[in-house]
């Protein structure tokens, strides 16, 4: 596969390793992306998970699937959501998951590259909704790792899980660390 191929040349060249992977036996999960600070968490991310032979997808509007641009964001891993249909995301989410026999879906909670306090709780609900664990995603550009660390299998107590998620990402040194998660 080219992409694999071309992560491995990137990672080389820039003195990154991939690390940890989500354990083959869990079919199912939302994988968190953070701490998400650089235009450049893209592509060792989408590198990494070539290297782990891992087939994230993401969610987009359906609307953005047309032409050329729907072609390559199909093979990116993109998958459309009709929001006149379902109204949130949460339930596209979980729908999603209960229509597959494997799926992986990556999120940013923190929803842009500035320092966020508060994060988005919607990956937090769809996962808790369809019964799946929360994979931690991560890029510390301190040690020029890409990987997965911990899964997190969310309890209902919405705001001590994700504290307990942001303890672990707390441990990770962003691309610009004044942006990361404190």
């Amino acid at each position: 596969m080219f992409g694999k191929f071309l992560a491995k040349i990137i990672f080389k060249a820039a003195g990154w390793k991939q690390v940890g992977n989500v354990p083959p036996e869990v079919k199912k999960c939302i994988m968190v992306a953070a701490p998400h600070t650089s235009n450049w968490d893209f592509i060792f991310a989408r590198g990494a998970f070539y290297l782990m032979d891992l087939p994230v997808k993401f969610t987009i509007k359906s609307e953005a699937m047309v032409g050329p641009l729907g072609w390559l964001l199909d093979k990116m891993g993109a998958l459309p959501v009709n929001r006149k249909k379902n109204n949130s995301l949460v339930n596209a989410m979980i729908d999603l998951f209960n229509e597959r026999e494997q799926l992986v879906i990556l999120v940013t909670p923190e929803g842009t590259r500035k320092y966020q306090p508060r994060w988005r709780k919607g990956f937090y609900h769809a996962a808790f909704g369809a019964g799946v664990p929360i994979a931690l995603g991560y890029l510390d550009y301190k040690k020029k790792e890409a990987g997965v660390g911990p899964l997190f299998y969310p309890t209902g107590d919405v705001d001590g899980d994700i504290e307990k998620i942001k303890d672990f990402y707390r441990t990770v040194t962003a691309k610009y660390p004044e942006n990361g998660v404190r």
